[in-house]
């Protein structure tokens, strides 16, 4: 085995994978910004069938998803996380970062997770026993969970749940889901494992984690949790940014979204790295030899992918005007020293070149868009031949002579054809009612006095053209029907009227969107004047609405525009708040 191998692990919460390739250009761009072997993401807000190979294929890497599968209302299409693994090669490698087991989920009950060559897939001891089937499936359901078996050790890809102090129900499900993987994680270590943790976990550990933490910080269960875990409480893990950082103070890795905290990196540390499990030296026992102190050399956090860049110069304002590109959250990395290669594998079936829509469109691009240009060519074609050619049928009904005349040009050249003599005894009985509608459809005004002017625009039937029932000429019968060249000026003074029409419609369109727009723009400024001024910079303040279910919800306020900041920099946010319609009130 070849030693001294170095790793580099990246977490990242994307806050939506579709935009950050976009942001990029491309999923291969943002995958090689990082220069890692294992790449994490977490809140990649896909469902399953939204995968495109776009989304989850790179030249180069190896990807394994977990995506929401719930229905409940606000969940649909939320978290997900995703590890893509950077590979030489997918097939008989000895490479540490292709993983020789994946599994999505934490509870091994997710139905395509595959064990491999390796022990992760096994659900958690007593699991099944202390949880009913149906909560453990429930846990798997949002996609937060994807656990990858690198030899070496086992790489777990969390993006955990969040819950408000008051939603009983997300609290309960928040603590169901860190059990098991506690259960998970213990397993595990007894059976010599190693285990690296990285993700959002949505837990700041201590008051240094979080900006200006309030007085029942420390009362928080998942915080004593998180602690109770950690080597310095007795527990099997090193939080490894704070080991490597213990005195760093305003390290934060996510930022509120919309109230412009990044500013003043007014934040909080909820993105980690943990580890737990002895060292890969032969004395590995030996008292200081553990994982964390033999195999991981730096840990920081890639400010760089910060939303807003130091020196920029923009105001906030309450937003207007800005827009920031990118996650409110910031990755962390970690780096692995003296990592061994494994023996001979290849990529778990859980990878995402195995998905059968992914596979699909990789098999199938070409010919969807062979087939896509034929149907635009074949429209193409039949458009042209309709406006070149149509079939018109004229009946004409003088002393019981029909005609059939087809591929009439529209152009104005003359067409005849030819009909025995024999046909104009069989329609001798139809109605003088016929007439007059066929007469009615090819003459453009009514008014006799004009039948004369419009004979030479419509096309010009000529009665003495047409053999009386007693002529006996030896001439077969033939009805001349003249299509006039005035045809084309009949048909393009209707289509001028009717561009005239369309014309007109869409002036009034335009004139009503101004009005609408000048109309908005003056209840705006009305609005803007009626603006309270904040205590604290004297400003006009921003207006927003309450858009959590509760008591309040709908109802309108009134906030300092400046970013959210410490409260002891006069230049951020000052904290007033005010109700709409009320008198001033502090905030809370």
């Amino acid at each position: 085995m070849k030693k001294n191998n170095k790793m580099k692990i990246v977490t990242y919460n994307v806050n939506g994978l579709r935009s950050r390739i976009s942001q990029f250009g491309s999923l291969h761009k943002l995958l090689n910004s990082f220069d890692a072997d294992i790449i994490c993401f977490q809140e990649t807000k896909l469902r399953r069938q939204e995968l495109t190979a776009d989304m989850a294929v790179a030249e180069g890497y190896e990807s394994f998803f977990s995506c929401t599968r719930t229905s409940d209302k606000g969940r649909t299409g939320y978290s997900g996380v995703a590890t893509f693994c950077r590979v030489k090669s997918a097939f008989s490698s000895n490479e540490v970062a292709l993983p020789i087991a994946a599994e999505e989920g934490c509870t091994g009950l997710v139905g395509n997770s595959q064990n491999g060559k390796g022990e992760v897939c096994e659900a958690a001891e007593g699991l099944e026993g202390e949880f009913a089937k149906d909560e453990l499936l429930k846990v798997d359901s949002e996609g937060r969970c994807v656990i990858t078996d690198h030899g070496h050790f086992v790489l777990f890809n969390l993006y955990g749940p969040r819950a408000e102090c008051d939603d009983t129900e997300r609290i309960q499900f928040k603590l169901t889901f860190f059990k098991i993987l506690q259960k998970r994680w213990e397993a595990l270590l007894r059976k010599g494992k190693r285990i690296i943790v990285v993700g959002d976990l949505n837990i700041a550990p201590t008051v240094m984690d979080r900006c200006e933490a309030g007085p029942d910080f420390e009362k928080n269960e998942f915080r004593r949790w998180f602690r109770s875990m950690l080597v310095e409480s007795g527990g099997s893990f090193s939080d490894v940014f704070r080991t490597k950082h213990p005195d760093r103070t305003e390290a934060y890795t996510c930022w509120p979204q919309n109230t412009g905290a990044e500013i003043f990196n007014y934040g909080t540390r909820i993105d980690h790295i943990l580890c737990a499990g002895s060292c890969l030296h032969q004395q590995h026992d030996l008292q200081g030899h553990d994982f964390m102190t033999c195999h991981v050399s730096e840990c920081d956090i890639l400010t760089q992918y910060r939303r807003w860049k130091p020196g920029n110069t923009l105001r906030w304002k309450g937003g207007r005007s800005i827009k920031l590109e990118g996650s409110d959250h910031a990755p962390v990395f970690t780096r692995l020293l003296e990592i061994p290669d494994i023996s001979e594998h290849s990529t778990p079936s859980l990878s995402a070149r195995y998905i059968p829509m992914i596979h699909g469109v990789q098999q199938t691009l070409v010919s969807v868009l062979t087939k896509r240009q034929l149907a635009v060519q074949i429209k193409s074609c039949e458009m042209s031949s309709s406006l070149s050619n149509e079939n018109i049928t004229i009946e004409i009904c003088n002393e019981g002579v029909k005609k059939s005349l087809d591929n009439c040009s529209i152009s104005g050249s003359e067409c005849s054809k030819s009909m025995p003599s024999h046909e104009t005894k069989k329609k001798a009985r139809k109605s003088q009612w016929s007439q007059l509608s066929l007469k009615s459809f090819f003459q453009r005004s009514p008014n006799p006095s004009n039948r004369a002017d419009d004979s030479n625009t419509d096309f010009l039937i000529s009665q003495a053209d047409v053999p009386q029932a007693g002529n006996h000429s030896n001439e077969t019968p033939v009805v001349d029907v003249q299509c006039s060249s005035s045809q084309q000026c009949a048909l393009n003074s209707s289509a001028s009227t009717q561009d005239q029409y369309e014309l007109n419609s869409c002036t009034f369109e335009k004139e009503k969107t101004n009005a609408a727009l000048l109309e908005w723009q003056r209840i705006q400024q009305v609005m803007q004047n009626s603006m309270p001024l904040c205590k604290g910079h004297n400003e006009q303040c921003v207006a927003r609405v309450v858009k959590k279910q509760g008591p309040n919800f709908g109802r309108r306020f009134y906030v300092c525009a400046r970013a959210e900041g410490p409260a002891s920099n006069p230049e951020a946010n000052c904290g007033y708040f005010k109700w709409a319609g009320s008198k001033s009130l502090p905030k809370r």
